[in-house]
């Protein structure tokens, strides 16, 4: 590849979604004006949605593919199955990337890296998160959480096994980790917009206990449905 140019058609932004039509409405608008200026393929994965969420994917001109199983993890394998770009973005709905995002990953290609994930900013004007969010662009053993999305060579993805399903929660941070033992891999340090939504439902100190509670779990390899029973008991969103 000489240039960002060259990425046209060979990027598959690939985002699971379960009733995120609220997302989605406003999502969904912003790929149209991109696509105005350079091609790529979004695919939108349904895990069962029952909201109108595939009648906006459709009537926007958009793939709306339907998941045989619930997840993430199959959610997002379901759409790289299908996908025809030589790199996979895996983006949440909650999440709004910076509008050339393409020229970010080309940069990262360029510089020999195989994947990567943005640094993030809370969309939220909460101090404590926007402490948060400073530690997001360093790569250490806590980044590379699905709310900084991911970048990967499909080929590389396809090498990897795609996301492991055994993880019904943290399938994120297990892929990066598999990724980083054999590939080099990149935190772009310019910041998306997550959503601050499971903060705003829960303390701020609730969700820091938490997350360090099922992080440590994680690493003692507890099994995942016992990760996701902790986080959905002890917390209002998931």
């Amino acid at each position: 590849m000489s240039s960002a140019e060259d990425l046209n058609n060979k990027i598959s932004i690939i985002i699971p979604v379960l009733n995120e039509a609220d997302n989605l409405e406003e999502l969904l608008p912003f790929f149209q004006k991109i696509g105005e200026a350079f091609e790529f393929e979004l695919i939108i994965v349904d895990g069962g949605s029952k909201d109108n969420s595939q009648h906006l994917v459709s009537s926007n001109g958009f793939r709306f593919l339907h998941s045989p199983r619930c997840g993430r993890a199959f959610q997002m394998n379901h759409g790289a199955a299908a996908a025809k770009g030589e790199i996979l973005y895996f983006v949440h709905a909650d999440t709004r990337i910076p509008t050339f995002f393409h020229e970010d990953i080309f940069d990262a290609l360029e510089d020999n890296y195989d994947a990567g994930c943005y640094a993030y900013a809370f969309d939220s004007p909460s101090r404590l998160l926007k402490i948060n969010s400073w530690f997001t662009k360093f790569d250490g053993v806590l980044s590379g959480g699905g709310d900084q999305t991911l970048f990967i060579k499909k080929a590389v993805f396809e090498q990897l096994g795609g996301f492991n399903e055994y993880y019904c929660i943290m399938e994120d941070f297990d892929i990066v980790r598999r990724i980083r033992k054999k590939y080099r891999f990149k935190v772009i340090p310019k910041q998306i917009l997550v959503s601050a939504r499971k903060y705003e439902t829960n303390s701020w100190l609730r969700v820091q206990l938490v997350n360090l509670l099922v992080f440590g779990l994680f690493f003692l390899k507890i099994h995942p449905l016992k990760l996701k029973n902790i986080y959905s008991k002890l917390l209002n969103y998931r």
